[in-house]
Parts: structure tokens; sequence; C-alpha cells
């Protein structure tokens, strides 16, 4: 049995009609970008988050990028961030002319060790980039409060927490600005590159919006030096949609994690663990191995889809040689990027793919 480790065609099929119209009437229009849809999409989503406004943009880096502008991070700065994450993180910080500093993560939850942070904070520290992972909130309320004593901006970034909510509030709405993208696989992914930042911050907002838009509030007049950050209206259109279905698509993925974590309870395997307080919405299912290669090989040879998020350590990376880290930094990032394997989750997954894929990870097991 085949089973892809994620399947946009199953997700696409029962919406295709209404996506294949809304598509064709923004080719009918030719606003092609900053149209209704846009407008619409921004209203929606803000509301779906819980915030007053929401700023589209061209991908989920621009949105990190921008946010970080927006709340006046430039050079000589430090903004404290994980490095157990998509490079993005990393590369709107440097965009911005800041600097990253990382701190290690919680080895159960993967997400960021709030104890590291206040140690971290420098005069030269101006935001902390918590990081909601697999779909998980990272401790709200405890970098909350350290942001508070050191007057520090929050910039979530929620890319892969759509929907995620920590003691009822959802991702993006805590700090001053949340950051999403819409890439194609998330669980709310568009049909191209696209993304978001939301905020309750009107000033934020409207940097947000010169910033996307050439630093122009008026054609041809710039009242800031900005970028080409927009997103266009078919992503806009189809994210509409898509919106519309987030809710019931994670509760869907919640359904099979609950499935896999009674079919892998006695696997002999690292499984996921939700923290105190969240409602995770399982953008991937990570399990964990100290031979995580081998099961990888064993998995592909049954035709099931497996990916890592991620295997090299941010701070490792060539090309962030210049910050100066050394192997053993950062002992349980480096650690879950030898261990970590992302198994098929999606809503469609049945319940014949996840027993198949189960009996795979326990033959693994047993032998």
């Amino acid at each position: 049995m085949r089973v892809p480790l994620v399947d946009l065609t199953a997700q696409f099929q029962p919406i295709k009609g209404e996506v294949m119209r809304a598509i064709e009437e923004v080719l009918d229009s030719m606003q092609l970008f900053l149209g209704p849809n846009t407008r619409a999409f921004e209203e929606e989503f803000a509301a779906y988050c819980g915030t007053r406004s929401c700023v589209t943009v061209g991908n989920g880096t621009d949105a990190l990028h921008l946010a970080l502008r927006a709340a006046g991070v430039g050079a000589g700065d430090e903004v404290i961030t994980v490095a157990h994450t998509f490079f993005a993180t990393t590369e709107a910080i440097v965009m911005a002319g800041a600097t990253p500093v990382y701190v290690d993560i919680d080895p159960n939850t993967y997400l960021m060790d709030v104890s590291q942070v206040e140690a971290r904070v420098t005069s030269r520290t101006k935001a902390i980039m918590p990081v909601h992972l697999y779909g998980q909130m990272a401790d709200m309320d405890a970098i909350g409060e350290i942001a508070r004593r050191h007057e520090l901006v929050v910039v979530e970034d929620a890319a892969e927490a759509h929907g995620a909510e920590y003691h009822g509030r959802r991702a993006g709405a805590i700090g001053q600005l949340g950051c999403f993208s819409f890439y194609f696989s998330k669980n709310l992914g568009a049909y191209g590159e696209s993304g978001a930042v939301v905020t309750s911050d009107a000033e934020l907002a409207r940097r947000l919006r010169l910033y996307r838009d050439h630093g122009s509030e008026q054609r041809y007049q710039h009242l800031e030096l900005g970028f080409n950050a927009r997103m266009d209206e078919i992503q806009a259109a189809v994210l509409r949609i898509k919106l519309r279905h987030l809710d019931a698509w994670n509760a869907q993925r919640r359904e099979r994690a609950a499935a896999y974590a009674r079919l892998l309870a006695d696997a002999g395997l690292g499984l996921p663990v939700t923290a105190p307080g969240r409602t995770h919405v399982w953008y991937v299912y990570v399990i964990r191995s100290p031979e995580r290669d081998a099961l990888q090989k064993v998995l592909a040879d049954r035709e099931i889809g497996t990916g890592v998020h991620f295997p090299v350590p941010i701070h490792l990376q060539p090309a962030t040689r210049q910050l100066g880290h050394r192997a053993g930094d950062l002992p349980h990032t480096e650690r879950a990027a030898h261990e970590v394997l992302s198994i098929p989750m999606y809503p469609e997954l049945s319940t014949e793919q996840q027993a198949w894929i189960a009996a795979a990870i326990h033959t693994f097991s047993a032998g």
C-alpha cells in the first residue's frame, strides 16, 4: 500500500469545483493583486485568529521579515529564537539586519525552552521570536512575562500552527505580531506562495502594508523603502475557500493523531507530547528513534512517505558559520535532528493507511 507523506489531491477533489470557479472569477475580473479577495481574506483571517488586522504578503519568509521591520528591529539588534525550525526563521532576522540568538528546545515538545531565554537577554535584544512547531504553540505566558520585564517585542512564528490554541487563544494573537506561511502543505495552504501577518496594533498594520507594497500608500508615491511582497488574488480566493474548512480539517488531524498514539503506544518509539493548555493542530506527526535512518528506509521500502523536520540545525548550517556556533552548543536541538521522523499526517488519512504504517513500524521495532 502506497501512503504519501502529504496527499494534496485528496484534499483538493472535494473542493475542486468551488476552487476552479473562484479562480475563473479572478481571471475574468483581471484584478490580480490587492483586490476584493485579498481584502476579504484579510478580514476573515483576522477574525479567525482573534486580531484586529491581517496583512497578507508574498510568503511566510516575507511575513517574518516584514513583521520584524515593522516592529523596529534592525542593525545591531538581537532576536532570541530557536534553531530547530525551518531556515526562514533565521533568514528573516538576518534580512532585517539583526542577529539571531539561539536557545535550546524542550526535548519533549521540541518548542523553545523558555527557562533559557532570560539568560540570553542583553542590551541589544529587541525581540523574542518563539516558533510554534509541528502544530503546537510555545509557552506564551512565560515568554510574554520575560518580554514585559525587558520591554521586548514578541513576534510569533506561527507558520506551522494555523488554528492552534494556547489556553483558548489562537496562534498569532498573543504576541504583538503573528506570522503565517500558506505554503501548499500547511494546514491552511495556498496553491502557490503566500503568507500573512496578524496584529491588533493599528500602527504595526499600517507599517506592514507600507513595506509589502514598495513603501507606498498611493501609486508612485513612496514614503519608505519597501519590498514587493504582495499576495496575489488567486491565492486569496483559494485561501478564503479553504479557511472555511480549516477547523474541521484540524479536528480530523487530531483524530488521526489520537489513532497513532493508540497504534504506536508499544512500538518503542518517542511519541509526540502535547503540553498542558494547548490545542495541537498536528501539521506533522513526529516520532523519534535513535535508529531513525534505518526506520525511514524500512518505511520507504513499504512505500510509506516520511520526512525529517529538520535534519541539520540552523546553528550548524554552512550559511550561519559566521555566528560562531559549534556542535554541542544546543544539545537537545542537535539530538532531535538525528532522531525525529515525520510520518503521514493529513485529514484524509484512512484507518487502513494508519494501520499499515503502524504495522511497518512494529515490524521494524521487533526486528
